[in-house]
């Protein structure tokens, strides 16, 4: 039997469900980071996340690096000699962060992360740029998102800028060690998360939490794993699984919205595929492929070239860094095609595919960068995607080529290249 509720459940209607969790979303905001709050409503003493009050206590132990394209980087397994990690409560909000040696977490077996998926995350890389410098890529944008996410969840806000300082204190820690300069072109993943700590095993809103923030050693996942060869396999969803729905939390990067797709994933990669394509309702909607956003480039029958991608507006989707900053660039710099975001299905792929005007697909996330696509199968049929340059299309090879520039080359665009300071 599951623990009781603390809170009644109640009979309402979706507009109500969903006004209730705006209301919810802008008081717990106002409550529990009062600085960035627009409301004054709540009168608070709760102390706001603070990144001048770090305390660090560094390594006695320091970890070995791994070499680049090993198998110790490929398994995702190795995090860099330090983490830093800020507790929260209810009664006194959040507590000095500290900077200390990458270890385990000490967390009770009722703790409401491990029983409801109180969780979420952000993924970003460190880059070390040819010019020599350590990057980051719009850093903000993914600081502002974990906030939108930790408030979708009911787990206590921040100042994104004080997130933002903590990252990068870790970079410039870390960062020179386990991204020398000698190996420019390279990158480490970072992943702040957040999780409800609450020993409460009632259903109900944490009164604790644990922020921490990791760099790990991440391989590069452009390549098809199912072939090694460039170009990723897609297999497209059936009727009976759904990633995401409108009313939910697909917008958010939360990691309920990521447990119940590993089945299918898995499965897929069984049958010699790399991701899922996720579909949605009996039109078969294309939303997002695995993890990354979508893109497919071709002529429409009219003869117009375009860029298309799936909207965020009905908030099935993940707001991707590289998506927005991909279809920015685009828009600025494309000049023969132009970039068109709205709701498309299945069928219009197979129509372009069999009548030629498909001209390429490609996913784009911060996994897998500007991805592309070379397969597709749906209901029982193989979409072969053309690949004009054998390892990519022209235009997710220009894209990809526009935001390498960025992060590797620092010919920075609207100061998205963030330069991190080495210790």
């Amino acid at each position: 039997m599951a623990p009781a509720a603390i809170t009644p459940e109640r009979s309402t209607t979706p507009e109500a469900v969903s006004s209730l969790t705006i209301a919810g979303i802008k008081a717990n905001l106002a409550k529990t980071a009062p600085s960035i709050s627009k409301s004054h409503s709540h009168d608070t003493t709760l102390a706001d996340l603070d990144a001048s009050l770090l305390r660090t206590t560094f390594t006695t132990s320091p970890r070995s690096v791994p070499l680049p394209d090993s198998a110790e980087a490929a398994a995702t397994r190795t995090c860099s000699d330090h983490m830093i990690t800020c507790s929260w409560t209810a009664s006194h909000g959040w507590a000095a962060p500290e900077l200390k040696p990458y270890g385990p977490l000490a967390i009770m077996p009722t703790a409401s992360v491990l029983h409801y998926a109180t969780e979420c995350f952000e993924g970003l890389k460190l880059y070390r740029g040819y010019d020599g410098k350590l990057r980051l890529f719009r850093p903000n944008l993914n600081c502002k998102r974990m906030l939108m996410s930790t408030a979708r969840i009911a787990l206590p806000a921040f100042n994104p800028d004080e997130l933002l300082k903590l990252i990068v204190k870790l970079c410039a820690t870390d960062g020179p060690k386990w991204l020398p300069r000698e190996r420019p072109g390279r990158f480490l993943y970072l992943r702040p998360t957040m999780i409800a700590n609450d020993a409460t095993l009632g259903v109900q809103k944490p009164k604790e939490a644990m922020l921490f923030i990791l760099l790990s050693v991440f391989p590069d996942m452009t390549k098809s794993a199912s072939t090694g060869r460039p170009g990723l396999r897609l297999l497209a969803s059936m009727d009976d699984t759904v990633r995401a729905w409108p009313g939910g939390f697909g917008y958010a990067k939360v990691g309920a919205n990521y447990g119940p797709t590993l089945v299918a994933q898995g499965e897929a990669r069984q049958r010699g595929y790399d991701q899922i394509l996720w579909l949605f309702g009996e039109r078969c909607i294309v939303t997002e492929a695995g993890a990354s956003n979508f893109f497919v480039v071709w002529k429409t029958r009219e003869g117009e070239k375009q860029l298309v991608t799936a909207p965020i507006e009905d908030k099935i989707i993940l707001d991707g860094i590289t998506r927005r900053s991909l279809l920015e660039l685009a828009r600025d710099r494309l000049t023969d095609c132009r970039v068109v975001e709205r709701t498309f299905d299945m069928q219009e792929i197979v129509d372009a595919v069999n009548e030629g005007r498909m001209l390429e697909a490609f996913a784009a996330g911060t996994a897998f960068f500007v991805a592309p696509v070379s397969e597709i199968h749906f209901r029982g049929v193989d979409l072969k995607i053309p690949m004009a340059h054998g390892n990519s299309g022209p235009y997710a090879r220009e894209i990809k080529t526009w935001l390498e520039d960025i992060m590797y080359d620092g010919k920075d665009h609207r100061g998205w290249g963030l330069v991190v300071d080495e210790n």
